[in-house]
C-alpha cells in the first residue's frame, strides 16, 4: 500500500505538471492531461480507503487533491443560476456547416437558423459557418445579419465553390468599427476579430477555431472500433495538440497587443486540462469557471464528456452568467453563451 500510494502521488504530480509544458518541447506531453480526471478519481478513492483504515499515508492523496484544486474548478462549478437582463451577452457555436441532423425530432434541421435568429445575444460568433448564396432559406449571412439587424464580419476559409463558402463569422448588434484576420489554416480552422462599440466602450471580440482533434467518434462506439482506431486516434491527438500550440502562440501575441478589453470565444478543441487552456488562464478569466454550473460539456457525440468550446475574457470584464445550451442538438457541438459586465457598463 505504501508503494502504491507513493507511486500514484508521483504520477499525479507528473500529470499536473504536463499542462505547463508546451508540446513543442515534448511531442507527447499533450496526451498526458487526458489522464488527469482518472488520476483525480483514483486519488479520491485512495483517500477514502486510507482514511477508513486509519493510515497516515492518507495525507498524500489529500495533499495532491489540494494542490490540484484548479483542475476541480475547471471541471465542475456550482454557481447559482442567474437570469441576467443587463450586460453584453455573447454566444459561440460550432455550427458544423448547419449540416448535422439533430438526434431528436424536437429540433428539426430546418429550424437551426430560426433558433439562432431568435437568440437575444448581442454578439454571436460561429465556427464552421456555411454560406449558401443560391438558396434564400440557407442564406445565413442575410438571415442572421441583415434580416436580424446585426452587423457582420465574415472571413472565408474555404471559398472553392462559386456561390457557397464556409469560414468564421461574427455578428453584432453594436457597431463594428474594426475587424480583421488573426490567422487561418486549410480546412475550417482560423481566428478573426472585431472591435465593437458598446456605447462609450470598445470591446474586442475574438472568434477562434483551433486545429481540430479529427477524432472519428463514430468509430469509437464499440470495443472493436476502439481497438481498431486507438493508434490512429493517438497520432491525431498528438499532431493536433502540436498544431494548436503553434496557433495559440499567434493568437496570444495578437491578443496581447489588443488596445481594448477582449472576449475570446470559440471551438478551441482543448479540454480544460491542457497546455492551451492553462496558458490562456494565466492572463484571462474563463467564463465557465466564473459563472458556470455543472460540468458544462459541449461535445454532442459519443465522447459527450468533452468541454472543448470556451469563452475567455480580460480580467476587467466580469462574467455574470454562463450557459451550455444542451437543449440544442443541431450540430456536433452545443452552443455556449455568457453575459459580461464591467466598470462603467451602460454609461
Amino acid at each position: 500500500m505504501r508503494f502504491i500510494t507513493w507511486f500514484i502521488f508521483a504520477v499525479t504530480l507528473v500529470l499536473y505538471g504536463s499542462v505547463y509544458i508546451s508540446p513543442e518541447y515534448f511531442r507527447y506531453v499533450g496526451l498526458l492531461p487526458f489522464f488527469i480526471p482518472v488520476i483525480l478519481l483514483l486519488n479520491l478513492f485512495l483517500l477514502v480507503i486510507l482514511v477508513l483504515s486509519w493510515r497516515k499515508l492518507a495525507f498524500l492523496p489529500l495533499l495532491v487533491l489540494l494542490i490540484g484544486y484548479k483542475f476541480f474548478l475547471a471541471t465542475f462549478q456550482i454557481h447559482p443560476k442567474n437570469e441576467v437582463e443587463e450586460g453584453l451577452k455573447v454566444l459561440s457555436y460550432n455550427a458544423h456547416m448547419f449540416y448535422y441532423k439533430p438526434k431528436s425530432e424536437t429540433t428539426p434541421e430546418s429550424n437551426v437558423l430560426s433558433w439562432l435568429q431568435e437568440q437575444p445575444a448581442d454578439v454571436k460568433v460561429f465556427q464552421e459557418f456555411y454560406q449558401d448564396n443560391t438558396t434564400p432559406s440557407r442564406d445565413a449571412l442575410k438571415i442572421l445579419g441583415k434580416n436580424s439587424n446585426y452587423k457582420v464580419s465574415y472571413h472565408i476559409i474555404d471559398g472553392s465553390m462559386k456561390k457557397r463558402s464556409n469560414g468564421l463569422a461574427i455578428f453584432s448588434k453594436h457597431p463594428i468599427i474594426n475587424d480583421g484576420k488573426v490567422f487561418d489554416a486549410q480546412g475550417t480552422n482560423g481566428a478573426i476579430f472585431a472591435d465593437i462599440l458598446v456605447k462609450s466602450d470598445t470591446i474586442r471580440i475574438y472568434n477562434a477555431h483551433l486545429e481540430s482533434m479529427r477524432i472519428d467518434s463514430d468509430g469509437l462506439e464499440n470495443l472493436e472500433g476502439v481497438k481498431e482506431n486507438y493508434r490512429q486516434t493517438l497520432g491525431k491527438l498528438q499532431r493536433g495538440s502540436l498544431a494548436r500550440t503553434k496557433q495559440l502562440k499567434v493568437l496570444l501575441e495578437h491578443m496581447k497587443n489588443s488596445p481594448h478589453p477582449l472576449i475570446l470565444l470559440g471551438d478551441l478543441n482543448e479540454i480544460p486540462y491542457s497546455y492551451t487552456y492553462f496558458k490562456l488562464g494565466e492572463t484571462y478569466d474563463n467564463a465557465f469557471e466564473k459563472a458556470g454550473r455543472g460540468f458544462g460539456f459541449t461535445y454532442n457525440r459519443i465522447l459527450f464528456f468533452l468541454r472543448i468550446d470556451h469563452i475567455f475574457s480580460s480580467k476587467s470584464l466580469q462574467a455574470v452568467e454562463f450557459k451550455t445550451h444542451r437543449e440544442v442538438d443541431y450540430s456536433d457541438h452545443y452552443p455556449i453563451s455568457a453575459t459580461f459586465r464591467w466598470e462603467g457598463f451602460g454609461q
